[in-house]
């Protein structure tokens, strides 16, 4: 091989490697934005529920919670078998240690609640007004029970929170499989 060629074969040979720079590692995805355990407390809430007036057998709806948006909030579908459903969201704010939720109907009603994880149990407080106007502050507790059940019980106060009088009391309980279709 002639001197030139040498040269060509060599050049062509080093060329890419000289170029070449060692391969980009990955770039590492930063972690989930609520991966933290406090974004789990709600978990117990999640699934699909008939749902019954405790102590009763008497179904007054359906509800699907479900995790959204990166698991960075738990969303309610409230389904009534009489009325007009609603629904709420709910997203863990980790600046302030509390949970916040926003229920909205279809009635036009809207409450802003906000709460923390008490004793395993889910406890929200939310300001609103009363039929005749006075304002009114709504405690809602959720809670596990050992059967996977959760029950919701709500009470509401028209004096500041000195005294509390029972809204209601609900039970959640596993939604039975839908029967296959044939």
């Amino acid at each position: 091989m002639n001197r030139i060629a040498r040269i060509s074969v060599i050049g062509f040979m080093a060329g890419p490697a000289l170029g070449q720079t060692a391969p980009a590692t990955p770039p590492v995805p930063p972690p989930p934005a609520c991966a933290a355990p406090e974004y789990r407390q709600f978990d117990f809430w999640v699934g699909r529920w008939d749902v019954y007036p405790t102590g009763t057998r008497r179904l007054v709806a359906h509800s699907l919670i479900e995790r959204l948006y990166g698991d960075c909030a738990v969303r309610e579908n409230w389904m009534p078998l009489r009325g007009g459903g609603g629904g709420s969201l709910n997203s863990y704010r980790p600046s302030e240690h509390r949970w916040h939720q926003i229920w909205t109907d279809s009635q036009n009603n809207w409450v802003e609640f906000t709460g923390a994880s008490e004793g395993g149990a889910m406890v929200m407080t939310g300001r609103g007004a009363a039929a005749d106007g006075r304002p009114t502050l709504t405690r809602m507790t959720y809670s596990q029970g050992a059967d996977g059940s959760v029950r919701q019980r709500v009470v509401q106060s028209t004096d500041g929170g000195a005294t509390w009088q029972p809204q209601y009391d609900f039970t959640y309980v596993p939604a039975a499989a839908p029967e296959p279709s044939s």
